[in-house]
């Protein structure tokens, strides 16, 4: 009889040459629990999903419900899902009036794809921007606006009339013209390692585009729903988009995404052609339950999200006089840690999952880790993994 690991490297699809393969039979909070009794602490939330950490029971309760009155009826936007209506009102709330509009899909690269018809649709363009070091999804098109020649050169040809800007840079805002249909951007870069905004670069971006009308597409697919310290990203920095591309922590730890704009915008999706842009499972009824939960508890429970820059400094507090430690940046509950060492790295990552601690590198900044926990870690959750890092960076400090 072949072992669970066998069966995993088998006959499921490895998206790296060395996963981590731990086995996880239940999760609760900020801890994943192996069937022999070890226990991780999650300092990753499965990449920004699960915010309210595991087993969250409004959510869970939400979804049993659900479950009970009906699942998949029809293609999203045939039939009317009080799951789905209730979310998109109760999301609508919080934005903008000019964010009243949310087109339901599947994933963040799903809602990436989506934005990027709508703003081709509406411009008429066809010249869309987006940053070095940006991660934007791995599907097709969103996999061409990805700002790492590494990752795309293998699948080629990709989308044509894309152009990369350097995040923060805003001499290279004069690339934003006329023919530019919309410009992709993370308010704080997030697989670039944790980059926030400086000196005002996100309002010189919305001014560079309000001159152009090119439109401004905010991927706050990691930064969303408390992440930032606020709801949204925008909202911390006081730049509103004409696109907002969610998804991770948005299901509550179900699949959902979406690409968020006005009414009036949105409707330009549905004539010549009609269906300009359609899912089957998007919106899917027991993830819509699942994100409603989710977000109706956070809006009631601001403090979860208001704390996430202390927390952070807690963390930063406690690892930065560590002499392997070159640099801690963070932007709300949203953190990399630097070392300046890709191989020390790759081995910090063993110890800790060793230890029961389950972190992560960042895809464009290999010489640091990630903790990005749920929102709902206390102080004495991030004390004890506070230790826990410790002790691994002084085994990783003592090899070398």
């Amino acid at each position: 009889m072949p072992s669970k690991k066998e069966l995993f490297f088998t006959h499921l699809g490895q998206t790296s040459p060395q996963p981590m393969a731990i086995e996880i039979e239940s999760a609760e909070g900020v801890y994943m629990y192996g069937p022999n009794g070890k226990t991780y602490m999650d300092l990753v939330s499965g990449v920004s999903v699960s915010n309210l950490g595991h087993h969250h029971k409004e959510i869970t309760q939400a979804i049993k419900e659900q479950v009970d009155k009906y699942m998949h009826l029809m293609v999203y936007g045939e039939i009317i899902q009080t799951p789905q209506l209730k979310f998109a009102q109760l999301l609508t709330q919080q934005l903008p009036e000019s964010l009243n509009s949310v087109y339901l899909v599947n994933s963040g690269s799903e809602a990436i794809e989506g934005a990027m018809k709508l703003a081709k649709r509406l411009t008429g363009r066809s010249e869309i921007i987006s940053c070095k070091n940006a991660y934007h999804g791995g599907t097709h098109g969103a996999l061409s606006i990805m700002g790492s020649e590494k990752f795309k050169t293998a699948f080629r040809p990709l989308l044509p009339d894309t152009r990369l800007i350097e995040y923060n840079n805003k001499a290279d805002l004069q690339h934003i013209t006329k023919r530019t249909a919309c410009v992709f951007i993370e308010p704080i870069q997030g697989e670039g390692g944790i980059i926030s905004p400086k000196d005002d670069y996100l309002k010189a971006v919305r001014q560079r585009c309000n001159e152009t009308g090119a439109l401004l597409v905010f991927d706050e697919i990691q930064t969303g729903f408390g992440r930032s310290g606020e709801l949204f990203a925008f909202m911390k920095y006081n730049v509103v988009p004409d696109i907002m591309c969610i998804a991770k922590a948005m299901g509550g730890g179900l699949p959902l995404g979406g690409f968020v704009s006005s009414h009036e915008r949105m409707k330009s999706l549905t004539f010549d052609p009609v269906l300009g842009h359609i899912t089957t499972f998007g919106g899917h009824p027991v993830s819509s339950a699942a994100a409603y939960a989710h977000l109706k508890y956070l809006v009631d429970n601001p403090q979860l999200y208001k704390t996430a820059d202390k927390k952070a400094q807690l963390f930063k507090a406690n690892l930065e006089k560590h002499p392997l430690v070159k640099e801690i940046r963070y932007d709300g509950f949203y953190m990399a840690v630097s070392l300046n060492d890709s191989d020390a790295i790759e081995n910090f990552l063993a110890l800790a999952a060793e230890k029961g601690i389950i972190s992560d590198l960042f895809l464009f900044d290999h010489g640091a880790f990630r903790i990005s926990p749920p929102l709902i870690m206390t102080v004495e959750e991030i004390e004890k993994a506070s230790t826990l890092l410790l002790e691994c960076l002084d085994i990783l400090n003592n090899k070398q």
